[in-house]
C-alpha cells in the first residue's frame, strides 16, 4: 500500500513535536488509528510525521514523543544481531533503485520482537525519497500459532510411537518365530496389530479434520438424518460391548423437525461427545433431543441434542478451554483434539455448541443445527 503523507498546516519540519494526515487514507475516510497493523510515516527529511495507535500499542511509546522525532529515534530498530536497521538499511542515503524493505523480525529496545516492513516512497524512478513507510505487527498471534503446530507435532508423535512400535514388534517377532507360536498365540498377537493399526487410522483422520477446519476446507455432504436413530445405534453399541442398558436414558421430542446434515460427521460428533460422558462421566448418560430455534439467521426451527452425565462436571475455570486443542481435563490419555474437531463440525453445519454443568452435577454438553432444507423444499 502506497500512503502519501503531508504535515498539517503549522507543523514542524524538524525536531519537536509535529502532526499530521495522511492523505490517500483521509481521502478514503480511513483515520490511520483504525488500521490494525502499526502504521509509522517520515517525510523526505526523515522525521516521523504519522505514528497510529496499533504502533503506539506494539511500541508502548506515545506518539506525542515520537511525531517530529528522527525515525531512527522514534523507532530504534535492531536485527536479530544486535545491529542497527535503520543504519544498515539507509532509506534515504541507500540504493536509489529500492523502493521497499521485505517483511522481517527485528527488536524493539528490551528485546521485544515485530514483524516490521517498509516502503520508500519517490516521486520518480530513482528520485529521492519522498516517504517512508513502515509497518508494525506483533508477533504474538505468529508465536501462538507456532506453539500450536509444535505441539500438535510432538502430541502426534508421542500418540504414534506407542502403536507402531507394537506393530514393528509383534509382527517382527511372528515372521521370526511363526512356527513357535500356538494358533491362539498368533490370532491374539495379529489382533493386537488390528487394534492398534485401527488407532493409527484414527489419529491420521483426527489430523485430517483439523486440517480442513483450520483451512476453512471441511466438506459437508448434507442428507436427511433421522438424529434420534444416531442416538439409538451409539447407546446399542456401547450395551453391545458391555455398558449397562440403564445406564443410557434417550428422550426423543415429538414431533422433531426434518434435518438435513452430513450423517458421517453428525455420528463422529455423538460418538465424541457420548464416549467422553461414558468415560469420563458416572451414573446415568441422558441424551435429549428437542425442536429449537435454529442458530442460524434466517431459519425459525433448528435440533437440539444434550448430553448430559451424573460425573464431577468440568471446573468452572476450565470451561472456557473445553474446545481448545490439546485440552483433556484432569484425566489423561488421548490427544485432547476431539472436542476441537466437534466444534468445527458443528459449526461447519452452520450450528452451535455449549458446554455447562448437568441437573446432576455432570458435563452437559449441547450442540444445535439448522435444519438446513435445500432450498426446492422450502
Amino acid at each position: 500500500m502506497s500512503v502519501g503523507t503531508s504535515s498539517a498546516p503549522g507543523a514542524r519540519e524538524a525536531g519537536g513535536t509535529s502532526t499530521s494526515r495522511t492523505g490517500d487514507l483521509a481521502e478514503l475516510g480511513i483515520d490511520p488509528d483504525d488500521l490494525p497493523d502499526g502504521l509509522v510515516v517520515a517525510d523526505e527529511h526523515g522525521h516521523v510525521i504519522c505514528f497510529n495507535a496499533a504502533a503506539q500499542r506494539i511500541t508502548a511509546v506515545p506518539a506525542a514523543d515520537a511525531l517530529g522525532q528522527r525515525l531512527e529515534k522514534a523507532l530504534p530498530l535492531e536485527d536479530l544481531e544486535g545491529r542497527r536497521w535503520w543504519q544498515l538499511t539507509d532509506p534515504y542515503g541507500g540504493l536509489a533503485i529500492r523502493v521497499r524493505q521485505p517483511e522481517r523480525n527485528l527488536l524493539l529496545p528490551g528485546g521485544r520482537e515485530v514483524l516490521v516492513s517498509a516502503r520508500y516512497v519517490r516521486t520518480e524512478p530513482t528520485g529521492p525519497v519522498r516517504r517512508v513507510v513502515v509497518s508494525l505487527r506483533d508477533t504474538e498471534a505468529r508465536r501462538r500459532t507456532e506453539r500450536s503446530h509444535a505441539e500438535l507435532i510432538a502430541t502426534v508423535a508421542h500418540e504414534l510411537r506407542s502403536p507402531l512400535t507394537s506393530v514393528k514388534g509383534f509382527t517382527a517377532t511372528l515372521l521370526a518365530k511363526w512356527e513357535r507360536f500356538t494358533d491362539d498365540q498368533k490370532r491374539l498377537m495379529l489382533e493386537t496389530v488390528d487394534a492398534d493399526a485401527d488407532r493409527v487410522t484414527r489419529l491420521i483422520a483426527e489430523l485430517l479434520d483439523i486440517s480442513r477446519i483450520d483451512s476453512g476446507r471441511l466438506e459437508v455432504r448434507r442428507q436427511p438424518v433421522d438424529i434420534g436413530a444416531a442416538v439409538g445405534r451409539h447407546i446399542q453399541a456401547y450395551v453391545a460391548a458391555g455398558q449397562p442398558a440403564d445406564r443410557f436414558l434417550l428422550r426423543l421430542e415429538q414431533p422433531l423437525p426434518d434435518l438435513w446434515a452430513d450423517p458421517d460427521k453428525i455420528d463422529q460428533v455423538l460418538s465424541n461427545l457420548l464416549e467422553n460422558a461414558v468415560r469420563h462421566g458416572e451414573g446415568t448418560v441422558t441424551i435429549d433431543v428437542t425442536a429449537t430455534q435454529s442458530p442460524r439467521e434466517g431459519e425459525d426451527t433448528g435440533t437440539s441434542v444434550t448430553v448430559s452425565d451424573e460425573g464431577p462436571g468440568i471446573p468452572e475455570e476450565s470451561m472456557n478451554r473445553v474446545f481448545t486443542r490439546f485440552w483433556r481435563g484432569s484425566k489423561r490419555g488421548g490427544t485432547g483434539l476431539g472436542l476441537y474437531i466437534v466444534k468445527g463440525i458443528v459449526e461447519a453445519h452452520g450450528g452451535l455448541i455449549t458446554v455447562g454443568r448437568a441437573p446432576g452435577g455432570g458435563a452437559q454438553f449441547r450442540f444445535m443445527l439448522p435444519v438446513a432444507a435445500p432450498a426446492y423444499l422450502a
